[in-house]
């Protein structure tokens, strides 16, 4: 019979390892570091307790004791058949093997070694209080937003000063002065650049050394407004898949991207990054706390990655504007506690400071009042956004009413589809931090999929905008690691049933959502279709670093039947690389309508073939669906027993 201590070594053996893999290489959250680092304490206590039994018998057959004899050749046998290879792949000691011993101890104590590092490293080594930057926000024709942190009061006043790229280096405008940064807003100060002219490259300049670049939006109406460029990603996590070598803040997929857009043309250079949520990831893998300094120093300590000068051709990631939504990780996991519950209060001060300050306007009708107000509307060249916050005013999903917008935002959104745009822009895109699609069934409840009345709201008035306002609708989202376009067919339009196959390009509704910028991806397959509302274009779940390029530009119809049309094209990007292409178009200058909007089509397909473990990982992903139908089963089991019970306790 198998001792209690070698049962321990060998089970906490392979924990570390298993766990430290999932932890390191996998998937980095809880509760694999506790586990590491439990099992290691356990697994060396272990270890000495059987290295303490076998001196122990060895002592009592020297003395030559009778009663030592059966314990002794217990131990021999145990020990008669351990190869090298056994101890190494078990983890448990050996007294003839003393040397393999050791070596597989010194394994377990460097993976968890690895993984406190990549747990602490970051935090102990970089806390990055005196962290300063300074970045380019959301730019209009003649505006731009910039924000920077400076902790160093002696550089105070701060003058910022900007001009043209291309005029005398002596000659700059000053915009302002900042005469005091403290720790009521972390250090962190925004100003806005005005007057300055569409379409044009710019330079900034800070007194304390902060400099930077960006170029204007074209003015509306113009031969530049005609087209556009920009990308969207959401969820990073610095050092992940972890690498001892790496800075403990590098961010892996921000380098991948800066050395992909490097490559572009000129033409498709993007104009901004729309990042989607998940900028930090304070829960993940462990919370070290929930006050507003723990949630401003992870804010600091990316805003510290080397990643953001990381250059490419004389492109830095840091120069490329950035706006912002807000997700679940930059509060807590599923957050659905609307905004006055904690951490929520704690979470929203440096979201606030660090990007709200530098984000796009409100919309025109917010319906509430506009200091109350994260969630964002503008205009840029052929296309208006309306960036939706889906965390903030949410309630618990799955009820009759619930709502994942709250009443004002709904009530903006819909008077944002309604409205006709102005000459010249002929796509309305919708930016939400989780996907629209019900078609992921793992975590569907987090999702719009938790939401189904509002999203049934929201999908009409989206339709009826496509029908009669002459525009496009493009959902973009983010959240789940994973890639999947999905399109939503107007059911007033009677389509063919080949329309709903999946997989098959088609007209209605259409969603992209990326992710993640820099993090991990489930090998599981968790999206699939399941009826004719959300219908699969693709899905990519692999890669590391996955983000999209939006690309809209006016294109002449080569048939001479649809004259000119603005084409979106949007291309995936898989660890750097292009891997599907996709076309949407709408006619311009001729007539309008749903009857005129083309089906989209694919443009290119590199993305891998599926292999035989395919059926495997769609069995995998179908485990929570198993789970929720089993614990379904469980409670209505248990809901009638109850009701029997006091049925017949009545009765009596």
């Amino acid at each position: 019979m198998v001792s209690l201590p070698r049962f321990a070594a060998a089970t906490t053996s392979a924990a570390i390892r298993v766990f430290g893999f999932i932890l390191l290489r996998w998937i980095p959250g809880w509760p694999f570091a506790p586990i590491v680092i439990t099992s290691l304490v356990i697994y060396l206590s272990s270890v000495s307790s059987l290295s303490q039994d076998t001196r122990l018998v060895d002592d009592r057959a020297n003395k030559g004791g009778k009663a030592s004899t059966k314990r002794t050749s217990d131990s021999s046998a145990h020990e008669s058949g351990d190869s090298a290879l056994k101890i190494l792949l078990t983890g448990l000691p050996s007294k003839r093997s003393p040397f393999w011993t050791r070596v597989t101890a010194l394994i377990n104590v460097i993976v968890a070694v690895l993984a406190l590092d990549f747990l602490i490293r970051g935090l102990v080594v970089y806390p990055s209080a005196d962290a300063a930057f300074s970045r380019i926000g959301y730019v209009s024709p003649t505006t731009a937003n910039l924000v920077f942190r400076e902790p160093d009061t002696a550089q105070l006043p701060i003058i910022i000063s900007y001009q043209e790229a291309s005029q005398d280096p002596t000659k700059w405008t000053q915009e302002g002065t900042i005469y005091k940064l403290d720790n009521t807003t972390d250090f962190v100060a925004s100003v806005t650049l005005k007057n300055l002219k569409p379409g044009t490259h710019y330079q900034y300049a800070l007194s304390n050394n902060q400099t930077g670049n960006f170029v204007t939006s074209p003015r509306p109406g113009s031969k530049e407004a005609s087209r556009m460029s920009f990308v969207t990603s959401s969820c990073l996590k610095p050092n992940f898949p972890y690498n001892i070598l790496s800075h403990p803040l590098r961010v892996p997929g921000i380098e991948q991207m800066t050395d992909a857009l490097a490559k572009l043309p000129a033409l498709l250079k993007p104009s901004f990054m729309l990042f989607l949520g998940d900028f930090i990831y304070i829960d993940v893998p462990l919370r070290f706390g929930s006050s507003i300094d723990h949630y401003r120093s992870e804010y600091r300590r990316i805003y510290s990655s080397p990643s953001w000068k990381y250059s490419s051709d004389d492109n830095t990631a840091i120069d490329l504007p950035w706006i912002h939504t807000l997700d679940d990780h930059e509060i807590e996991n599923d957050w659905s506690k609307g905004n006055k519950t904690a951490p929520y209060p704690a979470a929203s001060d440096p979201f606030i400071h660090y990007h709200v300050s530098a984000n796009p306007p409100v919309p025109a009708k917010p319906f509430a009042h506009p200091d109350d107000v994260t969630y964002f509307s503008f205009v840029n060249g052929p296309a208006s956004f309306f960036m939706l916050d889906s965390r903030t005013y949410r309630s618990e999903p799955g009820e009759e009413d619930s709502t994942i917008l709250g009443y004002a935002q709904l009530q903006s959104l819909l008077e944002y589809l309604s409205t006709p745009e102005p000459t010249g822009v002929y796509w309305k895109i919708i930016s939400s931090s989780v996907p629209f699609t019900k078609n992921w069934k793992v975590g569907t409840s987090d999702t719009w999929g938790g939401f189904l009345n509002e999203r049934r709201t929201v999908l009409e008035a989206m339709w009826r905008a496509e029908r009669e306002l002459g525009v496009r609708i493009v959902l973009l989202s983010g959240d789940r690691h994973e890639f999947a376009a999905t399109r939503f067919p107007d059911p007033e339009l009677g389509l063919p049933s080949q329309q709903f196959q999946p997989n098959t390009p088609g007209t209605g509704v259409h969603e992209f959502s990326v992710g993640p910028l820099s993090m991990f991806y489930l090998p599981a397959r968790t999206y699939r279709q399941t009826d004719n509302e959300d219908v699969t274009l693709k899905y990519a779940p692999d890669g590391n670093s996955k983000f999209g390029l939006v690309n809209i530009a006016e294109i002449a119809d080569e048939s001479g039947t649809l004259g000119r049309s603005s084409i979106l094209t949007y291309s995936l990007y898989v660890d750097g690389e292009v891997a599907w292409r996709y076309e949407l178009s709408v006619p311009i200058g001729g007539k309008t309508g749903i009857e005129t909007l083309q089906p989209g089509r694919v443009l290119e397909d590199n993305l891998w073939p599926e292999t035989w473990d395919v059926p495997l990982k769609a069995a995998v992903g179908k485990v929570p669906d198993f789970g929720d139908l089993v614990a379904k089963k469980a409670a209505a089991i248990i809901e009638e027993t109850l009701n029997r019970f006091q049925g017949g306790a009545k009765t009596e």
